[in-house]
């Protein structure tokens, strides 16, 4: 890799995703406008500040987000690799592990270079067995060891359930990048992960407005009380419009992108209220505070996390199998 390749954004930026790229950022320019706006007139009231804060933590990601994918896929892959090791840094230190378990996570956070390593070189055999089966089993010999064995069942589970839900599953964003050119795809790489990133969040904004508007049954009241049937259907139907309407953005036709956006508004669905449930089971609203407005960096990609995996073997297997 020459200075060129690392110095350019040419490599991701391609046409279609500065046109979407560039629409968001408007959306977020007049959003943000808005909001100022409305405190100029009506004064810092606590929902205003709530949302001008948000808004603020939009611009971050955004921005960071856009800096670090289309950058280059050799610094976009050392970014995703930060991003997983946060991530499981923060779920693992909110579920109780014990003392024992530390040298078991060290094993963890040497294994994220190798997975996005393996990701970035293209080495898929490697990249799909070593979290799921070789750390599966080097985390329990590992685990064993050390002789605790008081609370081991649990800890063998969280472990392992956390490096799968945030290493793994987040390493398939980094080999998104390096899937092969596909001939007349003039989105490239990049606009798949950006497909995905938007209709994730776009999801989750959708079954959040629809609900607010028209929810009135319950889906999962023990779970996340603000989720409604409503909502959810609302979101549903407003993601699949979505990504079919951007499908011009995947290697894949737009009936295909159709039916991937409903698996994807199902499963970020899942992601998202999966996390809920642990939040509650520990009695916590959030992750964590690493993002004003959002709470820690699991709340904010619960239902990336789901998503990534499902959308990378459907796209690979639809275009480049």
């Amino acid at each position: 890799m020459n200075l060129d390749n690392l110095l350019s954004f040419a490599e991701f930026l391609t046409p279609p995703v500065n046109m979407v790229l560039g629409g968001i950022f408007a959306v977020l320019i007049v959003v943000t406008l808005a909001f100022y706006l409305a405190r100029a007139m009506k004064g810092p009231t606590k929902l205003i500040k709530e949302l001008i804060e948000r808004t603020l933590s939009w611009w971050m990601i955004l921005v960071g987000f856009t800096v670090t994918i289309f950058f280059s896929r050799f610094f976009a892959t050392i970014a995703l690799g930060f991003l997983a090791f946060v991530a499981f840094r923060e779920l693992t230190s909110r579920l109780n592990l014990r003392m024992s378990d530390r040298r078991t996570l060290l094993w963890c956070y040497l294994a994220i270079p190798f997975q996005f390593f393996t990701a970035y070189i293209e080495w898929y055999g490697m990249f799909i067995i070593f979290i799921p089966v070789i750390m599966f089993v080097g985390l329990a010999m590992r685990s064993v060891a050390h002789g605790d064995v008081k609370g081991i069942t649990a800890s063998l589970g969280i472990i392992h359930w956390s490096a799968m839900l945030t290493i793994f599953s987040l390493s398939h964003l980094a080999y998104m990048l390096s899937l092969p050119e596909k001939t007349g795809y003039t989105a490239g790489n990049g606009g798949m992960i950006l497909w995905l990133v938007l209709i994730t969040e776009c999801n989750d904004i959708f079954q959040f407005t629809w609900g607010k508007l028209f929810g009135k049954h319950k889906i999962l009241p023990s779970v996340s009380p603000n989720k409604t049937v409503e909502g959810f259907l609302g979101g549903v139907i407003s993601t699949v419009a979505l990504g079919y309407a951007l499908s011009f953005l995947l290697p894949i036709d737009s009936m295909k992108a159709a039916i991937l956006s409903l698996i994807l508004a199902f499963a970020g669905f899942m992601g998202d209220v999966t996390v809920s449930a642990i939040k509650r089971d520990l009695g916590i609203k959030d992750m964590g505070s690493t993002i004003p407005g959002h709470g820690g960096i699991m709340d904010r990609i619960d239902s990336l996390a789901f998503n990534a995996l499902i959308c990378f073997h459907l796209i690979r297997y639809w275009s480049y199998l």
